[in-house]
């Protein structure tokens, strides 16, 4: 489960008014929702892309912080998706993931990394 933040000064529901139809216009229909980390999830059970399982997103709300996007995507393995022939769904999935945090996020992948990066550093203790 990643969390991906907002560009500065911006929010998620500025962004992405209906988080429900955007997933569902990227991904597919949603079939349900769960609960993972006290965070209500959108479940899209069977992903319009033959690359994904099972896709959870959903907003992370927080009272102290902003709102964050929260995404899970569980893929089926490479070896699988090349062997059943289906390289160009996988090329369609990479870009399905990168259009979609970018429109809910306003961060490009170079912009998330390193922002992850940042976060791990920060987390990583001084001995």
């Amino acid at each position: 489960m990643k969390e991906y933040k907002m560009r500065r000064g911006e929010h998620l529901d500025d962004r992405v008014p209906d988080l429900k139809s955007t997933i569902e216009s990227y991904f597919g229909p949603v079939t349900g929702t769960t609960e993972e980390d006290g965070h209500e999830l959108y479940v899209i059970g069977e992903p319009d892309n033959a690359v994904f399982d099972q896709i959870l997103a959903g907003a992370a709300e927080y009272s102290s912080k902003k709102d964050q996007l929260v995404v899970h995507f569980e893929e089926r393995p490479a070896e699988e998706v090349i062997a059943a022939g289906e390289a160009d769904a996988a090329a369609e999935a990479v870009s399905l993931k990168n259009e979609f945090l970018l429109e809910a996020t306003g961060r490009d992948a170079k912009s998330r990394r390193k922002s992850m990066k940042r976060t791990v550093e920060d987390d990583t203790p001084d001995y």
